[in-house]
Parts: C-alpha cells; sequence; structure tokens
C-alpha cells in the first residue's frame, strides 16, 4: 500500500481510500445492505493496508454509517481514519451541527471521527453554514475530541471553492471530483493545486466518473491499450490521479470484494510522477476522443448564465454530451431528474431568448435545451 501525508496534520494515509457510498445491496434496495459481503469488503481492505475509510449521514438511506461502524468493531477502528460528513442541508439552527454529530458516533459505534466534513458545500450551502457559525461547532467538537480534522466536500464552480478554501482558518482537507476527463469540472486540477498550496489535504471522489471510465467506448479504449501496458482503464485512472504528488487519498466506492481487491493491487504501483510523457499524451488523447462525440459545441464559458428562469445551461449541456459520450442514458437521465428537482434542468426554459447573442459559440440555446429535456426524459 502506498501512503501519503495528510496535508499539514501530521497524519499519513492510504492513497486507496474506502468510500462507503456503493456497498454490496440485496434486491436492488439500497437501503437494504448485504452486511456480511460489506463487513468482508471493509475488514479485507483494512487488512491490506487501507486506513481511511469514508462514509455519510445519507449514505444507503442512513444505513452505512452503521454498516461502517460494525465493521470496524474487534479493533478495526484503531487501525483506520474513519471520515463521515454533517448533512448540512438538514441543518436549520446551530445546535443541530452537534446533534447530527452526536446521532453518527453512536451509528458508527465510537467515541470520535477523524475526519468530519461539510457535505456538498456550494454557494448556497456555504452562505448557510456560516450564518449558522459552522466554525464554532468544529472549534469546540475538536475541543471535546469528537472530530480531529476539519473538512468538506465540494461540488460547484472553482471561484467558489477558492472563495471557500479562504473563508476558514481551520481547514484541514477537502474533498473534490476529479478525474482525467473532469479536468476542468468544478474545483478540477486548478482546486487541487490552489488547496494544496493552502497545505490542505486532498480526498478524490468519482476518480471513475461514476463507473464511466471502465466502459469506454471502443476508440478511447484502443488508444489506451496501443502503448502495451496492458493495465486496466480502473489503473490508468488511478495512475493518472496518483501521478499528481498533492493527492492525498482516491476514495473508491467498491461494490465487490474482486474490486477491493484489484484496487489493492493497482494502487501498490501508483507513486508520484509514476506516468511518463507517453503515457500522458495518451491520456490527453483518450480525453479529445471522448470530447470529439460531444454533440453541443457548449465550452462552459458561462456567458449566457444566469438565466432568468434558473435553467443551469452549461450544466444541462454537459449531462446530455456525457449521456452521448458514453451511451449512459440511464446515469443521465438519473441526474436529470435531480436536475428537475433542483429547478435547475432544461425543462424550466422559458425560452425567453435572454441567451441568445450571449454564446460565443453562436448556440442556438432555447432549442437545444427543448433538446436536452425531450431526450433526457424519454427512454433510451
Amino acid at each position: 500500500m502506498q501512503y501519503r501525508d495528510f496535508g499539514k496534520t501530521g497524519v499519513k494515509t492510504s492513497l486507496l481510500g474506502f468510500g462507503a457510498m456503493r456497498l454490496p445491496i440485496i434486491e436492488e434496495n439500497p437501503s437494504q445492505i448485504d452486511e456480511k459481503k460489506a463487513i468482508e469488503m471493509i475488514r479485507y481492505a483494512i487488512e491490506h493496508g487501507v486506513n481511511y475509510v469514508d462514509t455519510a449521514y445519507p449514505y444507503h438511506m442512513g444505513n452505512s454509517e452503521k454498516i461502517v461502524g460494525k465493521a470496524l468493531r474487534d479493533g478495526y477502528r484503531e487501525k483506520v481514519f474513519l471520515a463521515t460528513k454533517s448533512p448540512v442541508w438538514q441543518v436549520e439552527k446551530h445546535e443541530d451541527f452537534n446533534r447530527f454529530l452526536d446521532e453518527q458516533l453512536e451509528k458508527l459505534q465510537t467515541d470520535y471521527v477523524d475526519m468530519y466534513l461539510m457535505h456538498a458545500l456550494n454557494k448556497e450551502r456555504w452562505e448557510k453554514i456560516k450564518a449558522l457559525r459552522f466554525s464554532e461547532f468544529f472549534e469546540r467538537a475538536k475541543m471535546q475530541g469528537k472530530i480531529r480534522f476539519a473538512g468538506f466536500s465540494f461540488h460547484d464552480k472553482y471561484p467558489v471553492f477558492k472563495e471557500i478554501v479562504d473563508g476558514y482558518d481551520g481547514w484541514d482537507f477537502c474533498q473534490i471530483q476529479l478525474n482525467y476527463v473532469d479536468v476542468n469540472y468544478q474545483a478540477g486540477l486548478r482546486g487541487l493545486k490552489y488547496a494544496a498550496s493552502k497545505e490542505l489535504a486532498v480526498v478524490i471522489m468519482e476518480p471513475l466518473k461514476g463507473g464511466k471510465l471502465v466502459r469506454l467506448p471502443q476508440r478511447p479504449k484502443d488508444i489506451l491499450q496501443s502503448n502495451g501496458r496492458n493495465w486496466s482503464e480502473v489503473e490508468w485512472s488511478f495512475r493518472w490521479l496518483g501521478n499528481f504528488p498533492e493527492v492525498s487519498v482516491i476514495l473508491s466506492g467498491m461494490s465487490t470484494l474482486e474490486q477491493v481487491k484489484e484496487n489493492v493491487e493497482i494502487i501498490k504501483n501508483v507513486t508520484p510522477n509514476n506516468l511518463t510523457e507517453v503515457d500522458l499524451k495518451l491520456i490527453e488523447e483518450v480525453k479529445k476522443t471522448l470530447e470529439s462525440f460531444a454533440v453541443i459545441n457548449c465550452t462552459a464559458c458561462g456567458y449566457c448564465m444566469p438565466c432568468p428562469s434558473g435553467v443551469d445551461i452549461p450544466e444541462n449541456f454537459r449531462l446530455y454530451n456525457e449521456a452521448v459520450m458514453f451511451g449512459d442514458w440511464t446515469g443521465g437521465r438519473s441526474t436529470y431528474r435531480w436536475f428537475m428537482g433542483q429547478k435547475i434542468s432544461a425543462s424550466f426554459c422559458k425560452e425567453c431568448g435572454a441567451c441568445l447573442g450571449k454564446c460565443p459559440q453562436k448556440l442556438d440555446i432555447p432549442s437545444l435545451l427543448k433538446r436536452v429535456n425531450m431526450e433526457l426524459t424519454e427512454a433510451k
């Protein structure tokens, strides 16, 4: 197992982290975790060097923390750094921060968590937790010994990420989405570098882009195989992330024992600067090939925003393009339903034309949004 410094904290974490968001389930019910299999997976990972276990309040409809707590009995708790997250969207008053933490400690069967995150921050949630004095909660919880290190996970654009990093001196780490396709998405590579410049540990989520990078179309797959490395798509993805010394942990949401075993073996060979220039050029070629499959030529410049109707135009186009790129209409429709719930989907376009003339690519945005809405709500 490879280990890396966890930012300025003075501890070392395994490069591979166990993400408990996609544990094996029974009868396709996400709330019914296959307890025996999940515990076996978590303990196998720990026995083979993984010392970072990540869960969260809502995972598996509230049951992930319970199973992780059971898996860490019998001496396993002392072998890991345990991370979980505050459900900030459910926090309505300052006292709720501590109420949720106490509930989580009980579910996890522990007196403290090592890494505690404000979950899925964006601009709106950042303003909310500031108003609710989250920093006072963190300082008090640290003094009480309930948490060791304070962090946040992030889902918004880079300027918001930078604002959050700079907005609290007590951050120890952050968690961002990153893979070789999403280099400019959300915090992106700029976020990785900026957080590291502030001595924050950086934990990576979605290293396989929700599994899309292990289901590459044939052309990109052939490119990766052209240099004779004989690496799986998973290994290419992990090696690309591990190439950056600023990456502290790569979280993998593993669903089978076979995946755990494969990932443990892969990580043994993932070190900073492990890729050659040829390797990096191949990955860049794969990225460009995937991007060439996009049917809407949106560069996500944001000139069309804000939309008077609240539609997140670049995000709708990105989601549609990725459904086409990877042939993942099921995943695209699922995310689109979430967009609808957040009232940012293309379905809310009123064709007012405010965006017309603003796009450097001269896109007919209202017509394209109508297409996105139609195709992401149809069965494929």
